[in-house]
């Protein structure tokens, strides 16, 4: 049977998410070109301390995933009454989850970082950065929350708007609070944070404001009191525990790769955050359609489609690779001219060019190998997911140890995400084409 899922329902659920996920990569970009200009020290400050306030993060991204798998099937089943339910469940556990996140972010941040950290003016400059963004985490918390509802519900559009006030937001006062310009305070790294702060409350404001305008009128159950089940609970909670531990095991070794890369000295520090940097704006969409091949093999399940769900994979990555190419070859293509964008220092600028070439490469292989992973938790199966995962982290961060090791040439520790990305896509495919992932119940 031919999928049902056109070009078109695919671009109209990926475009938004794209658009969406291009707020973090706005601020981290924003940030990155801004403080490149005052030097190694704050760019490499700037990237671990970022870092490390989203590993704690991705605690509530994987959550919100768990929340975005229910509530795409309960959508694909018509049972829109349900949405509400489950979203106010959710809220319960994300405001718990970021009281805890903020005060551990706030009580040991300066004892974890000096643990992690080897150069004492990154150390300085991180706890500048952390000391302002860690107010943020609670409003990232319940964005990511909004994030899942309107992507199970494929109103992805809304997550454009939200994208575009933090976007404003932060360039703005990226500008202002850096520098001390328009008579604002000269604050440096602290200013990056602040800005990122006020963006994150900003997104929160708008999603709130917006969901309470909009979906009142519609029958998801939204903005009522409903009675906490504590079956439904336990039910969110074991689709999203997986995904939970997943996101920040994941991301814990992503924010090890940069550790490792610190101990390699400063100046490797500095490139690798204009690498990542430029790294983030090529795999927006390989994330994008990724997140859309999460939500829509979830859909046509709960509509009673599993046979289509191969054809619909093949079909996303069609479209993925269609966006992802002729942008990773603009960037092959003039890497200089982008990488000057962030630094004035015409050595360093050279120094990660050659990082550059390795990442749109991996580009290429994270689109795959994202697209068939987010299909295994589309399934619903995300303990099948985690344990996949796990096993590549492994192999990834036994990868980038040897690497950090064996040389001091940072682009050859940046291969590891052609790696990852490649174990991903095959592992996960081997699943989805021999599993019996279309028996699962949520």
């Amino acid at each position: 049977m031919k999928t049902q899922i056109s070009n078109k329902e695919i671009w109209s659920i990926a475009l938004p998410i794209m658009l969406g996920n291009m707020a973090q990569t706005i601020i981290n970009f924003t940030d990155t070109a801004f403080l490149g200009h005052l030097g190694v020290i704050a760019l490499g400050a700037s990237m671990l301390a970022g870092l490390f306030y989203f590993v704690f993060t991705t605690i509530a991204t994987g959550f919100a995933i768990g929340i975005q798998i229910i509530i795409a099937r309960r959508y694909g089943e018509g049972n829109y009454g349900r949405i509400g339910i489950i979203f106010e469940h959710g809220s319960l556990f994300v405001l718990i989850l970021g009281s805890i996140l903020f005060s551990i972010l706030y009580f040991f941040s300066d004892q974890l970082l000096y643990l992690l950290i080897d150069s004492q003016n990154i150390y300085d400059a991180s706890i500048e950065y952390i000391k302002y963004r860690r107010y943020g985490i609670i409003f990232v918390c319940f964005n990511f929350l909004y994030r899942a509802l309107y992507i199970g519900i494929s109103n992805t559009k809304v997550i454009t708007y939200s994208t575009i006030i933090m976007a404003v937001v932060n360039i703005l006062l990226d500008y202002c609070l850096i520098f001390g310009n328009f008579g604002f305070p000269e604050m440096g790294i602290g200013g990056a944070a602040l800005a990122s702060f006020c963006a994150e409350v900003s997104a929160f404001i708008f999603f709130t404001v917006y969901s309470y305008i909009t979906l009142t009128k519609k029958d998801y159950g939204m903005f009522k009191i409903h009675k906490l089940e504590s079956e439904l609970m336990g039910r969110i909670l074991r689709i999203a525990t997986p995904t939970m531990i997943q996101k920040l095991f994941s991301f814990s070794v992503w924010f090890i790769f940069f550790i490792l890369i610190e101990k390699m000295g400063e100046t490797a520090t500095g490139i690798s955050s204009i690498v990542r940097s430029v790294y983030m704006i090529l795999i927006t969409p390989c994330f994008a359609f990724a997140t859309t091949t999460n939500t829509v093999v979830s859909r046509i399940i709960g509509e009673g489609h599993s046979d289509q769900v191969f054809n619909t994979i093949l079909k996303i990555l069609k479209n993925c690779l269609l966006c992802t190419i002729p942008i990773m070859v603009l960037v092959a293509i003039f890497p200089m001219q982008i990488v000057r964008i962030y630094t004035d220092d015409i050595n360093l600028a050279q120094l990660v060019i050659p990082s550059i070439y390795v990442i749109c490469a991996g580009t290429i292989f994270q689109g795959i190998g994202n697209a068939y992973f987010e299909a295994v938790s589309g399934t619903g199966n995300t303990t099948a997911a985690l344990y996949l995962e796990a096993v590549i982290l492994v192999i990834y961060i036994a990868f980038i140890w040897a690497m950090t090791h064996l040389t001091t040439h940072v682009h050859w520790v940046w291969t590891a995400e052609i790696l990852y990305g490649a174990l991903l896509g095959i592992f996960c495919y081997i699943y989805m084409k021999f599993a019996k992932w279309d028996k699962k119940h949520i």
